[in-house]
C-alpha cells in the first residue's frame, strides 16, 4: 500500500468514527455549543463539508479556494434538519474521497493551488488530512463529552 492509498484508508476511518459519534447524539446535541464562540458539531460538519466541496471540486485544474465558497457562512448553524445536515456532510465526503480515489500516479506529481499558494498534490493531500483530522477530533471529543457515561467507545474500551 502506498501513501496515497493509506491516506484514503485513514480518512475513511476518520469519517466512520465521526459518523459513529454523530449517531450517538440527539438532534439537539448536534447543535450544542459550550459558549457562543465555540463550534457545535453541526457547525464543524458544515465547515468540513464546505471545505471539501471547495477543495476537491476540479482539484487539479482550479484553485482549491473557490470564489463561490462562503467560508464565513460555514460557521453559521442554520441547518434545520438532521437529514439536510447529514446530506451536506456526506456530499462533502463523497467529493473528497471520490476525487482522491480517482487520482492517478501521474496526477500525484502535479502542482495544485490553494488560496493562490502552490502545493504538490501529496502536500495538498496531507494538508487536508491534517485539517479533517483536527476537526474530526473536535467532533468526537464533543460527542463523548455530551454522552458522558453513555458513550459507546470507538476503539478498545479502557481496562480491556
Amino acid at each position: 500500500m502506498n501513501f496515497h492509498e493509506a491516506l484514503i484508508g485513514e480518512l475513511k476511518k476518520i469519517k466512520n468514527q465521526c459518523d459513529k459519534s454523530i449517531a450517538q447524539l440527539s438532534d439537539q446535541e448536534l447543535h450544542w455549543q459550550p459558549d457562543p464562540e465555540s463550534n457545535s458539531i453541526a457547525i464543524l460538519m458544515k465547515h468540513m463539508a464546505g471545505n471539501m466541496l471547495s477543495r476537491w471540486t476540479d482539484f487539479l485544474t482550479t484553485d482549491g479556494e473557490k470564489p463561490t465558497r462562503n467560508r464565513d457562512g460555514e460557521f453559521v448553524d442554520d441547518f434545520t434538519t438532521r437529514a439536510d445536515l447529514e446530506a451536506f456532510w456526506n456530499r462533502g465526503w463523497e467529493k473528497a474521497l471520490g476525487t482522491m480515489e480517482s487520482l492517478t500516479p501521474e496526477e500525484l506529481t502535479k502542482t495544485v493551488y490553494i488560496r493562490g499558494e502552490a502545493h504538490s498534490v501529496p502536500l495538498a493531500l496531507a494538508r487536508q488530512f491534517w485539517h479533517y483530522s483536527q476537526h474530526s477530533g473536535q467532533i468526537i471529543y464533543i460527542a463523548k463529552h455530551l454522552r458522558g457515561p453513555e458513550w459507546k467507545t470507538l476503539s478498545i474500551p479502557r481496562k480491556r
